[in-house]
């Protein structure tokens, strides 16, 4: 459905086809149909209107800025905060859709996902999933990574440096999943970090998704004069 959007096929504000026609052409259940539904509407992609179905929504504003290239371990290093990490997933998986597209790969290439639960001083920040493309980094399943850095450990152990990435936040509710790890009530503000590191050659080898506390959130951006 992801790729329908993106391909400009569903077109903004159009009515998406019904459950039974999404049945019959991804060829899944009703029910995985259904849970699909839910999420892109949680994430802002579909909206749900009673009585008269569910539409394209219209591309949230974007803004863009520059920052430079931490991983949530440098940065609360920085700052001199202890962090601590408990990884819940660490394993192979078929790629989604919608990681596919982030990291230029086939529909479901492996992949490795890694889930973790970021605390600082002990209190549940951050939870994020992310995905490696397997051939990149063979053997990464069976590593420690709950201590230190992903990035120094996909460097030193793999040779895989970032060049560069790109990075989206927007506002968004928390569901049940997210409540439940980060120790909040549901429907808590958070703030939405997704991210793609990209290698020199420009390939794409690392795509997460990271829900950060609102209550803890504060993005601080540095302008520069525009050019005339």
């Amino acid at each position: 459905m992801l790729g329908q959007i993106a391909d400009g096929k569903w077109a903004v504000d159009s009515l998406i086809p019904s459950e039974p026609e999404l049945c019959r052409e991804f060829g899944v259940s009703r029910i995985t149909v259904r849970r699909a539904i839910a999420e892109l509407v949680q994430n802002g992609k579909l909206r749900a209107v009673q009585g008269k179905g569910t539409f394209v929504a219209s591309p949230k504003l974007q803004e863009h800025f520059v920052q430079r290239a931490f991983g949530f371990f440098e940065d609360m290093q920085r700052r001199g905060l202890v962090l601590t990490t408990e990884v819940l997933r660490q394993e192979v998986i078929p790629a989604p859709v919608e990681v596919a597209l982030q990291l230029g790969i086939p529909p479901r290439e492996p992949v490795h996902i890694i889930v973790r639960v970021r605390s600082v001083a002990g209190e549940k920040i951050l939870v994020s999933t992310t995905y490696i493309p397997e051939y990149l980094c063979p053997g990464l399943e069976h590593d420690n990574i709950s201590t230190g850095s992903l990035y120094q450990h996909l460097h030193q152990r793999y040779q895989l440096n970032i060049a560069h990435g790109k990075r989206s936040l927007e506002a968004v509710a928390a569901g049940q999943w997210e409540a439940r790890l980060l120790d909040i009530a549901l429907s808590s503000p958070l703030l939405r970090l997704d991210s793609t590191a990209y290698l020199a050659n420009g390939r794409a080898f690392e795509y997460s998704q990271a829900l950060q506390r609102g209550d803890r959130a504060r993005i601080e951006v540095e302008f520069l004069p525009a050019s005339k």
